[in-house]
């Protein structure tokens, strides 16, 4: 008997089940190191060219609807020999930042004001609201009567197009702040403008910083829809000339361009955060 109770498992013990282990690099919400993102990241990169360049030069496709990455390639070529496509290129920069600046420069500060004070929520919100949902593009023939089709009228629908989203998306990151900070601030004496600049401000500023990155992908978006209507310059305006001559090379180099210049400025964007916000979790 004593035997017996001896070598049994201790109560409780027998029911522990070890939890089934997935394959290392594929456990739930496990990170994984820089080395590896970036050979995941260019890999999948690798494979969408080597697909595309089989459909194109396997001849599947016909070069009228998709130019092979060889075709763009000389394409390409073509545009910064004989085009100065150098020029639409910094264009099209010019006109993103542009314009992206003028609505971070208004949408901040109303942003704030309508995250800590409540009376000025209540009489912004509804309009703003309303706003963030019309297209940028919608405003076009508007803004092509009152500014013409100079720089101007781009500016302003990537203005129109950024600014509703930053306002919105800075007042709940202001208005989320956590009140047990806040209501130690009131305890050590801080009044109400005491608050917003000393608690709020500092606070919610690694949240307006990553709004701002998001939106300024937006921003690419708007710009091209700003070029394809009375423009005679940048890539948008590059891409509806291809579009007429049925040059799929230069419109797929066009877009490709947009999307390496915007994934640089994401990354600058995300280095320049980190550096001024390296206490934050974001």
């Amino acid at each position: 008997m004593e035997a017996a109770a001896t070598s049994s498992p201790p109560v409780g013990k027998a029911e522990l089940v070890q939890p089934k282990r997935y394959r290392r690099g594929m456990e739930p919400l496990v990170a994984v190191g820089a080395r590896a993102r970036w050979l995941l990241g260019i890999g999948f990169f690798v494979l969408f060219v080597a697909a595309w360049a089989f459909a194109t030069l396997g001849g599947f496709v016909s070069p009228t609807f998709l130019a092979s990455p060889v075709t763009m390639v000389k394409e390409a070529w073509l545009l910064f020999a004989e085009f100065n496509f150098i020029h639409d290129i910094g264009m099209t920069v010019w006109r993103v930042f542009g314009g992206f600046v003028l609505a971070a420069v208004v949408a901040v500060p109303l942003g704030i004001l309508m995250g800590a004070y409540k009376p000025v929520e209540a009489f912004l919100e509804p309009f703003v609201s309303f706003c963030r949902y019309l297209p940028a593009s919608a405003f076009i023939p508007l803004l092509i009567l009152w500014a013409g089709i100079g720089e101007t009228q781009k500016l302003l629908v990537i203005f129109i197009g950024s600014v509703f989203q930053i306002i919105l998306m800075v007042a709940v990151i202001v208005g989320g702040a956590r009140r047990d900070l806040v209501e130690a601030a009131y305890t050590l004496g801080a009044d109400s403008r005491g608050i917003v600049r000393r608690v709020l401000i500092p606070g919610a500023a690694p949240g307006i910083a990553e709004t701002l990155r998001l939106v300024l992908g937006w921003a690419w978006t708007y710009v091209i829809v700003a070029e394809l209507i009375g423009s005679s310059s940048g890539i948008g305006h590059m891409i509806t000339d291809s579009q007429a001559l049925l040059n799929t090379g230069q419109i797929i180099f066009g877009i490709i361009v947009i999307g390496i210049i915007g994934l640089v400025s994401d990354f600058a964007f995300k280095a320049v955060n980190r550096r001024l916000f390296a206490w934050s979790t974001l």
